[in-house]
């Protein structure tokens, strides 16, 4: 009794501790569980082999096996067949025939077994598998398709594999039960064909009938949440255990295609039924490794020899690339990637399971020959675990299929302000990738076109389910400091530990602090937490890049601030340079830097961008379809200038022809921009000019000239400022906002296409800071109907700027009584304005033909 209890013990600690130091050391794993249990088996005796020869163990491994291949089924998802199906397709089935063929004829000829255990020895090496596949493509990363393609292969060729390899047995089996007659072969085959769509038709039909059950218990809630797990386990073991006795070995396709109706379905969840089976996967994983090297006798060293090398190296140099090459005629797959794909094909645990079970079975009729086919196996599985481990990283770079040096940033919680720097990161254009639990913040991280997948960051199942292609960072960045350091550790299995970074924890340098080890590097100067960033955020603070010089040092942009900015980001050329540990990055003449500004900059800016606003929405508006000479449209818009300034038309029309003139008008992409300053006037004014049919713009009888051409240009807008001549930096600032609107790629086409003079102004106001609203009486505008604009409920920093009714458009004055069709234009703050859109969510922050 006591040496069972030790010899279990044994089993599990050694399979723990083998993955643990494999991924301490980064090593294959495989490697390290095989030597642990070798020498724990015939070298030391700890696990001696003859007590592991029993049918017991074959059990175990079957259904070991079984609930393998059901995890590795709940990762595959069928919209990635859209573009690989194809490939997928043929590797695992003409490539499986291809890979069977070639590797008997190289077991026959090479090694000398006969031509029986030839045909087995091939029909068992078609087999992949997840538990060593995946691992590597987690380490590599590939880019596109071909990720997607191995990962469904090494899932799914483990069933086809065993299936064959079954069916080959049998046939054998049959056939040696009556040498020499002709009607045995025909026999033979037809048994094998039976064999085979009773195989399919079974596992097709249980594993339908099992996730019926499952999902109908899980859709009608029968199951509390404490059980769903076990359930699902006796639910996979059953049908699991149903299938073989109904059909021998047709169990493996069965939890495969289990798993993959459970992982695509959109009735119920299935989140906790995956993170269980990762934890029982791992466990499963490593007993098996160790039992199954345990069970190898020292003598059988001896049939590794020169012959079985060779072998090796004719699966790995011609029968694997040949397989590829052939199944991928006429796909969609590239050069590069079908070398990628000849270079990985690591043979696992099903392999070793698969030949121990059939070298049993095997050894009355072949007793000399058998006992080679578990060494031979086993030499296989220890050398492409290690050739292919080894080389195919540098061999993806090398095609380009997985980045040398990726500046991508992958980050851990997509709340508001990380939201916000992940939109500043990708307009520098670095790759982004955001990843949170909750639905929210996703769905809103994809309205800003982010990238953003709705994971739990410490399920293991996430390193398969992300693309992370041209990511080399990783940021954690969520409130909880325990997930950020878990996720920085889970995280550190594909990243390198320089590149896994998260928030300083709200005790740093506490003694309950976690020791350093145990986390990422902390983020932005070591210093700053969650709350800190927040806080600074939700009180009006902004991210910024701010563009270093000679002039303007890194020195001084602090001093600006007075020291009160955090440094985030560092971008030098095109490398991204994270700011951890305080002093370890200093900032250069020439460098971009991401900042987090304090609050007081960003609520000036309000203001500023609130008053331009206002300035846009008082505006005069003139749309002609044809346009007069320059000349006459200036006297024109002078005219109405003077309506409410204190200077003479005649005054404003020389000051703007003079600017024109002498090149101080600027053109560009289609609009004009005449601007002056004179000192009688308090606030700017502004007039808008639509020419629907465009125009040259002359003075004197002279073309005016485009800035960046140097050439005449046709003008379809022209833009007239007129501003105080003792605050030149606002004059300045007011020009910015609207250069920077007329830059927009879509203004033109936006201000070409609107209806009329409303739409004209909305094409120049900033969405974060406008909001346009038509009052209707069967929606949640209706409250305001019948109401004084004094007396509407709105954020203190919002005001309605302008009132369209019928064909009239006004300020409105407190008094103005909204009616039903009014259009109004309000403006505010940031935050005002995103609270109206919440509580009216019919409004348009842009003009109704622009693009939503």
């Amino acid at each position: 009794m006591e040496s069972i209890v030790l010899g279990i013990v044994a089993v599990l600690v050694l399979g723990v501790g083998a993955q643990w130091l494999a991924w301490r050391f980064r090593l294959p794993s495989i490697l390290l569980l095989l030597t642990f249990g070798f020498i724990a088996g015939p070298v030391t005796g700890l696990l001696p082999p003859e007590a592991l020869q029993g049918d017991w163990v074959f059990a175990f491994v079957s259904l070991s096996i079984g609930i393998i291949l059901f995890e590795g089924g709940l990762n595959l998802r069928l919209s990635e067949l859209r573009e690989v199906g194809k490939a997928v397709r043929n590797l695992i089935t003409l490539g499986v025939l291809v890979t069977w063929v070639l590797a008997g004829l190289a077991a026959y000829h090479i090694v000398g077994l006969n031509p029986s255990l030839s045909v087995l020895v091939g029909a068992i090496l078609t087999v992949t598998g997840p538990t060593v596949v995946i691992p590597l493509l987690r380490h590599v990363r590939p880019s596109g398709r071909v990720g997607a393609v191995a990962k469904w292969e090494g899932i799914t060729i483990d069933p086809v594999g065993a299936i064959l390899a079954v069916l080959v047995l049998e046939t054998i089996l049959l056939l040696e039960a009556a040498p020499g007659a002709a009607e045995s072969l025909s026999e033979a085959v037809w048994h094998a064909l039976e064999g085979l769509l009773l195989t399919i038709t079974i596992s097709v039909g249980i594993s339908v009938l099992g996730a019926a059950l499952l999902i109908l218990l899980l859709y009608r809630r029968l199951i509390p949440d404490y059980l769903q797990s076990p359930i699902a386990l006796m639910i996979v073991v059953a049908t699991f255990a149903l299938s073989n006795v109904l059909q021998e070995e047709s169990g493996l396709l069965e939890v495969t295609l289990l798993g993959i109706i459970l992982a695509n379905q959109r009735y119920v969840p299935v989140r906790r039924i995956t993170e269980f089976k990762e934890d029982l996967q791992v466990l499963l994983i490593s007993s098996l490794f160790i039992v199954l090297s345990a069970r190898l006798e020292l003598e059988t060293l001896r049939y590794i020899e020169q012959r079985a090398l060779v072998f090796l190296a004719v699966l790995v140099l011609v029968v694997r690339p040949v397989a590829v090459w052939l199944s991928t005629l006429g796909t969609n797959l590239n050069w590069r990637e079908k070398v990628f794909l000849s270079w990985l094909a690591p043979r696992g645990i099903v392999a070793a399971a698969v030949a121990s079970l059939f070298a049993f079975r095997m050894e009355s009729l072949y007793p000399a020959q058998a006992q080679a086919m578990v060494p031979l196996i086993f030499l296989v599985i220890v050398g492409t675990v290690a050739l292919y481990g080894l080389t195919i990283a540098p061999l993806a770079r090398s095609l380009k299929l997985a980045d040398p040096n990726p500046q991508g940033v992958l980050i851990l919680g997509a709340h508001l302000w990380a939201r916000r720097l992940a939109t500043v990161l990708r307009d520098l254009g670095f790759k982004v990738l955001l990843i949170d639990s909750n639905a929210d913040n996703i769905a809103r991280a994809r309205r800003a076109r982010l990238q953003a997948a709705r994971v739990n960051a410490l399920s293991e199942e996430v390193l398969d389910e992300l693309d992370l292609s041209g990511i080399g960072y990783f940021l954690a960045l969520t409130p909880n400091d325990e997930v950020n350091a878990l996720a920085a550790l889970h995280f550190a299995e594909i990243f390198d530990s320089t590149s896994v970074f998260q928030l300083a924890t709200r005790t740093e340098g506490s003694e309950q602090d976690l020791p350093a080890h145990l986390r990422g590097r902390p983020l932005f100067g070591g210093k700053v937490t969650y709350a800190t960033l927040t806080e600074r955020f939700n009180q009006g603070g902004e991210i910024r890049v701010v563009e270093l010089s000679e002039k303007m040092p890194y020195e001084a942009l602090q001093e600006a601030y007075e020291g009160d900015l955090i440094l985030l980001f560092v971008v030098r050329g095109s490398e991204l340079l994270i700011h951890a540990e305080e002093g370890q990055l200093t900032p250069q003449p020439g460098d971009r830097v991401v900042v987090f500004l304090p609050p007081q900059v960003r609520e000036k800016e309000e203001v500023e961008a609130v008053s331009f606003e206002q300035l846009v929405t008082r505006a005069f508006v003139r749309d002609l379809e044809q346009c007069a000479p320059f000349n006459e449209l200036v006297e024109d818009v002078s005219g109405l200038l003077a309506q409410r300034l204190p200077v003479t038309a005649a005054r404003l029309v020389r000051g703007f022809l003079d600017g024109a003139r002498y090149g101080l008008m600027p053109i560009t992409h289609g609009v004009a921009l005449a601007h002056l300053r004179v000192p009688e006037i308090d606030e700017p004014e502004l007039v808008l000019v639509r020419c629907r049919q465009g125009v040259q713009i002359t003075v004197d009888g002279e073309a005016v000239e485009a800035s960046a051409s140097e050439q005449p240009e046709t003008v379809y807008a022209i833009l007239f400022l007129v501003s105080p001549e003792e605050n030149p930096g606002k004059h300045l600032r007011t020009l910015a906002y609207l250069a920077s609107r007329i830059d927009e790629p879509d203004f033109l086409d936006r201000w070409r296409s609107a209806s009329e003079e409303l739409e004209l102004k909305t094409t120049l106001l900033d969405p974060e800071h406008f909001l346009l609203l038509t009052l209707r009486s069967d929606d949640e505008t209706a409250v305001w109907i019948g109401q004084d604009v004094g007396e509407l409920e709105l954020p203190a920093s919002c005001q309605v700027a302008l009132v369209q009714r019928e064909q009239k458009r006004f300020v409105p004055t407190p008094y103005t009584r909204l009616q039903e069709g009014d259009r109004l234009i309000l403006i505010g703050e940031t935050a005002a304005i995103r609270a109206l859109r919440q509580r009216f969510p019919t409004g348009r922050p842009v003009s109704p033909t622009a693009p939503q």
